[in-house]
């Protein structure tokens, strides 16, 4: 069967053919029972895994390095760190702009499907070849056991409730993309104990659905997870899961398990020119400052809507050093609040809040100021800033509601 040329498709292609993945997808709407995302870790090769975080604006730089750098890129894909589709406005500008610069650049996607289905049009119509999604199993009591929780818009779902979610949107996404035009392979984690009995029913039913392609990827136990006590499954229990599920789809066997952040042939260890690239891209010069709102210079505690000031801090060697203190725009106004604040914060990269709304997020974002939402030491704050990093999880607010004197008149609850 012909995959195209892609090197995650075609056995061939992959020793011809390179791939850029473009990290800009930093949400995920579920959490696995077998991940853990971390950042900065260029030791560490496997899924949601990223040294950093680009906008689009700041992939489609990336890629321009890349490309410069390298003759033998023939894929753009995006597959992380997050879901691609947790924020579907990133991903969409990102492919937008790349098909602009690069018109014959092969485009691809990998996405646990849950929030899919409604852009598989738009993925049609960017010319998008490759797709890949996750589908662990087609029983809802299975994925209950796999994901902790998925998120359904605000709602976030649990136990068989989430399951048959899953089943229910991951088959949606399948059959989207089948009828977008799109070429679909299905990866499953084989988890033993857990889903290893199940490969080849998946196997059958994502070949009804139209998907050609299956990838069988043996779960590498990550420490501190729920199924990191779990043994690796052994070559003999993946080789016959393998065979079960060949006799109803055509299988995958050199998968390499990229990050989210790779780059070149399949298995080829990036250089320093490379992560050089990348680090430029994320940390672009003209934009040398990180704003918090902080009342005492220490923490982050205050809500975008709800802050008077914003501190300008410069990185200098290990050393973080307060620029000044500027004034925001006062509240009221709505959208025009926020453009001119935007206005106010051209030469910086980052903003660190406690909390902020869709509307200023959308708007400070759009002119590529970053909007970081977090609680705790302004210190880690700036340290993931300038870094181009998500903030740990555990600096993260479980609610980013303004307080009581927001009122609704501009203070960017919306």
């Amino acid at each position: 069967m012909d995959f195209s040329n892609h090197p995650c498709f075609d056995a061939k292609a992959c020793k011809t053919s390179a791939r850029v993945h473009l990290p800009v997808a930093p949400a995920c709407n579920t959490q696995c029972n077998y991940c853990d995302r971390k950042y900065d870790c260029v030791q560490e090769s496997r899924p949601g895994v990223t040294s950093v975080l680009l906008r689009p604006e700041q992939a489609l730089a990336y890629l321009r390095r890349v490309m410069a750098l390298r003759n033998d890129v023939a894929v753009t894909g995006i597959a992380g760190p997050g879901d691609p589709f947790a924020t579907p406005d990133a991903t969409l500008e990102s492919f937008r702009l790349v098909r602009e610069a690069y018109p014959d650049m092969m485009l691809c996607v990998a996405s646990n499907g849950l929030a899919l289905a409604p852009h598989a049009d738009a993925l049609g119509r960017l010319g998008l070849s490759h797709a890949t999604v996750t589908v662990n199993s087609i029983r809802p009591e299975t994925c209950a056991r796999i994901y902790a929780w998925a998120r359904d818009g605000a709602r976030t779902l649990r136990g068989e409730e989430a399951g048959r979610f899953f089943v229910a949107r991951q088959a949606e996404a399948v059959q989207a993309l089948v009828a977008a035009g799109v070429l679909v392979k299905v990866n499953t984690i084989l988890i033993p104990g857990v889903n290893d009995g199940e490969v080849a029913e998946v196997a059958a039913a994502m070949t009804k659905l139209g998907a050609k392609l299956m990838n069988l990827i043996p779960m590498i136990p990550v420490a501190g997870t729920p199924f990191g006590e779990l043994p690796a499954p052994g070559p003999g229990l993946t080789a016959n899961a393998r065979l079960d599920a060949k006799k109803f789809l055509p299988q995958m066997s050199h998968c390499r398990r990229c990050r989210a952040d790779a780059v070149g042939l399949l298995g080829e260890v990036e250089n320093d020119e490379i992560r050089e690239a990348l680090r430029q891209s994320a940390h672009p010069a003209e934009r040398p400052f990180v704003a918090a709102a902080t009342r005492e210079g220490a923490f982050v505690n205050r809500h975008l809507g709800e802050t008077d000031q914003l501190a300008v801090y410069r990185r200098e060697a290990d050393a973080f050093h307060l620029v000044e203190i500027r004034e925001v725009p006062a509240t009221g106004g709505g959208a025009a609040r926020w453009r001119d604040l935007a206005s106010r914060f051209p030469d910086c990269r980052a903003v660190l809040v406690s909390g902020a709304g869709s509307s200023p997020t959308r708007t400070l974002e759009a002119v590529g100021i970053r909007v970081m939402v977090m609680e705790g030491l302004l210190e880690d704050g700036l340290e993931a800033a300038f870094e181009g990093r998500e903030i740990p999880s555990s600096l993260r607010p479980a609610s980013t509601a303004c307080g009581q004197g927001c009122g609704g008149t501009g203070l960017g609850c919306s």
